[in-house]
């Protein structure tokens, strides 16, 4: 194996979208000493210097085979970006209420183990609002994730499932979603997310598109508070957030397994995101 050697795992099969782009993004930045494993079937990833899971998507489809992975690659204590333990805690999304217990401002948001229209009445009577999101607790890229108005049924897909729900925040569609990239603990860059006309979703394959923006001071300081609450600093993180009715940042979600990092966008086109990895290696 070549010293101070990279791996990064990608797709699941099951995931079709294409990652050569990333791939190429990803070489351009890291070099030639880097190697792609499926994270599925990855085989003996000892002799790596360092692992990222930085294209392993589709996690959410397969489950089971997830965590055992974690388990096994915890077991031989690799060199995982980020920790094993992180990125276990990061994959179900009611890491959200742990933030919040914490003292983070998250959209608000009630776990249901088995979700029922009586809940979700229950949850429009105690946020105030007609409009709702519900999405799993394990998802990515909007998988399950549907916007559900008074009167609509549940859809059949995600009935009884356990899911998240959570009120439609406005400002998405008035002014976007933020994503701040942070790489080794330093602010990167942050984009501003938007939904096609009539969506919610910020997806590109929903039609959402990005802009480059100024992060503001208080998503800022939202984003740093966040990251002070991941017991072990991450290596990689984006943080998504979205105003409130008030004006205030709340967080959306905390990406810290297999984000887009929209390195395009990012001043230097990604050499602070090299240099972070370069630390660890």
């Amino acid at each position: 194996m070549t010293p101070k050697s990279i791996c990064i795992l990608t797709p699941h099969p099951s995931y079709h979208e294409n990652w050569m782009a990333d791939r190429a993004q990803l070489d351009a930045l890291l070099g030639n000493k880097t190697e792609y494993r499926v994270w599925t079937d990855a085989g003996d990833l000892s002799d790596f210097d360092l692992i990222l899971p930085l294209l392993a998507w589709g996690y959410q489809r397969d489950v089971p085979c997830w965590f055992a992975a974690l388990d096994a690659w915890e077991g031989q204590a690799l060199p995982m970006a980020n920790s094993i333990s992180t990125l276990r805690w990061n994959t179900d999304k009611d890491y959200l209420l742990d933030l919040e217990s914490s003292g983070i401002a998250i959209v608000p948001t009630l776990e249901s183990h088995c979700l029922t229209a009586s809940e979700l009445e229950m949850a429009r009577a105690q946020f105030g609002v007609e409009d709702l999101v519900i999405k799993p607790s394990i998802s990515a890229g909007a998988d399950g994730t549907y916007l559900l108005r008074t009167g609509q049924p549940i859809p059949f897909d995600v009935l009884e499932r356990e899911m998240l729900i959570q009120p439609m925040m406005h400002a998405i569609a008035d002014e976007g979603e933020f994503s701040l990239f942070i790489f080794g603990g330093a602010f990167s860059h942050a984009i501003l997310k938007r939904p096609a006309a009539g969506d919610f979703r910020v997806q590109a394959q929903f039609g959402g598109r990005e802009v480059s923006v100024d992060a503001p001071h208080d998503a800022r300081a939202l984003a740093a508070a966040v990251l002070a609450c991941v017991p072990a600093p991450p290596l990689y993180a984006r943080v998504d957030m979205v105003r409130d009715d008030t004006g205030a940042f709340r967080l959306m979600e905390l990406e810290l397994i297999e984000p887009s990092l929209f390195l395009g966008f990012a001043p230097d086109a990604g050499a602070a995101f090299a240099r972070a990895v370069a630390a660890l290696v």
